[in-house]
């Protein structure tokens, strides 16, 4: 599995990657291809080749442990320039 994390940024003007969805980690569930850049294409650009991926995230990282069903999941489609690497979380053991 690969662990991503949405940047946190907040540019102006045309942006595509939900709010509530940054500084969140997920997991990528799959690489849907490259496609122009829509951030570039709504004002008129080429649109840089981009790759898109659809990203998995539990709905406990997004709403927090205390939401109704947490082990829940929401997928998204997030560019790529958007996600940073995340550490891969780490299995706790219980001494016996």
């Amino acid at each position: 599995m690969i662990y991503v994390r949405v940047k946190t940024w907040a540019p102006p003007g045309h942006v595509r990657t939900p709010a509530y969805l940054r500084g969140k980690t997920g997991v990528i569930e799959r690489s849907l291809g490259p496609f122009g850049n829509p951030e570039e294409l709504a004002y008129g650009h080429d649109g840089t080749p981009t790759l898109l991926r659809r990203v998995r995230f539990t709905m406990s990282e997004v709403w927090g442990p205390d939401c109704e069903a947490a082990s829940d999941t929401i997928e998204a489609e997030i560019y790529e320039h958007w996600l940073e690497p995340a550490p891969t979380p780490r299995t706790r053991h219980h001494a016996t």
